[in-house]
């Protein structure tokens, strides 16, 4: 076995329904401890954005919503809930595509995602929607503080969201927060097996580590809404921001 490779990605249950302020950090740590996986140092917390929006009150009941002609009419044309269109648009930047029932947009942290990331799943029964927390970086530096204090070990913290990909059918979990971790593993430089020196690799380790957290999160996200991510080796990174995946306008060719 010298030299294999290998991590563990386990998969944290027994958190309780989330509420508004609740220390989601100590609910995370009281809930590894439970089922003895306590968190260990070097290990990589990975938080469904849904927990996260939910403890800092990120929600909207949409009988409350008032809405616009703007909306009103969008919503028409897209035969969606007219609450739920002026919520979305309220959350974009910009529209990037409305066709087909599809409204995608590019939210004010630059993420190009469905419904700027609204979603009424796993919340109330659909009349209540979470939405994107103001600032995913910023959560995900709370949230392991927390829990580097409450333990005293190092770790890292990964904010996750679902989303669908251009080009491919299927949606995956990536990395929308960071903390302590840099989103990309920059292989520029490396050369290859052959000697080749490689230019432009750039692993999305973020989005990739934040897949695999899915694999055991599954669609069930209020059971199991977090994980530990165990035996990955990476470099801390205090500096790092998942805003930084987000390719820019002049690199962009499909816009």
């Amino acid at each position: 076995m010298t030299g294999v490779s290998e991590i563990r990605v386990i998969g944290i249950g027994g958190i309780p329904l989330i509420k508004r302020d609740d220390d989601l950090g100590k609910l995370i740590c009281d809930a590894a401890e439970k089922q003895d996986t306590p968190i260990l140092d070097r290990d990589i917390i990975v938080v469904t954005q849904k927990i996260v929006s939910k403890t800092e009150g990120r929600l909207v009941r949409l009988k409350d919503v008032a809405v616009s002609p703007f909306s009103r009419q969008a919503a028409q044309d897209l035969r969606k809930c007219p609450q739920l269109v002026e919520v979305i648009l309220g959350e974009a930047k910009s529209i990037v595509r409305m066709v087909g029932g599809h409204l995608i947009t590019e939210t004010r942290d630059g993420w190009i995602c469905a419904n700027s990331g609204v979603d009424r799943s796993n919340v109330s029964g659909g009349d209540v929607v979470t939405l994107l927390p103001v600032d995913s970086d910023g959560s995900a530096i709370r949230i392991r503080e927390r829990i580097m204090e409450l333990t005293g070990k190092q770790v890292a913290v990964i904010i996750t969201d679902t989303f669908g990909r251009p080009f491919r059918l299927g949606h995956v979990d990536i990395c929308i927060g960071v903390s302590g971790i840099s989103p990309f593993l920059d292989l520029r430089g490396e050369k290859d097996l052959f000697g080749y020196v490689m230019r432009v690799k750039r692993a999305a380790i973020g989005d990739e580590l934040a897949s695999a957290a899915e694999l055991v999160m599954g669609n069930t996200r209020e059971k199991t809404p977090a994980a530990i991510i165990r035996g990955y080796k990476y470099s801390i990174d205090e500096s790092a921001k998942a805003s930084d995946i987000i390719m820019p306008m002049e690199k962009n060719l499909f816009r």
